[in-house]
């Protein structure tokens, strides 16, 4: 198990229009500030499940990658100008797809596929690497890219 600092949901009922699985877990990347939580409630808006807010487990199971909270922030969001808030949550979750945030701007058009690069401690094959895209989280459309992208991934 790895601690590393990002947000996860599980996509749940927010992928639904893209036919996006139910199941498939979002591990949101990214310095702090850079807009993981506030994607994060954006899709917990659409119908996800908080998963884990600016602190994740990672761990392996069975060659595949899954999401945690640490004990002492399960159910816990932080959500900016009204502090941190408890929330359903799921108590884990296999990633899908991983989403690095970055500025409006910088965002690859039309990138190469790439793979998340899980931590070194954790052993996980190149097939079972979840893919890994890029989002600027603050612009409108960022929940339906993710959803998108987890449903063509």
């Amino acid at each position: 198990m790895v601690n590393i600092h990002a947000s996860c949901v599980l996509l749940g009922e927010a992928g639904k229009a893209f036919g996006a699985p139910a199941d498939a877990g979002i591990l949101l990347l990214g310095e702090s500030g850079k807009g993981k939580s506030d994607l994060a409630l954006r899709l917990i808006d659409r119908g996800a499940k908080l998963v884990a807010d600016d602190r994740t487990e990672l761990f392996t199971r069975d060659n595949a990658l899954y999401a945690r909270a640490p004990k002492s922030l399960a159910g816990l969001i932080e959500v900016r100008g009204a502090g941190i808030i408890a929330q359903p949550f799921a108590p884990e979750t296999r990633i899908a797809l991983a989403v690095e945030m970055m500025e409006e701007g910088y965002v690859p058009r039309l990138p190469q596929p790439e793979k998340f690069m899980a931590p070194p401690e954790l052993t996980l094959s190149e097939d079972e690497r979840p893919p890994l895209i890029w989002l600027a989280p603050l612009e409108a459309s960022a929940p339906a890219k993710v959803a998108i992208a987890t449903a063509a991934f």
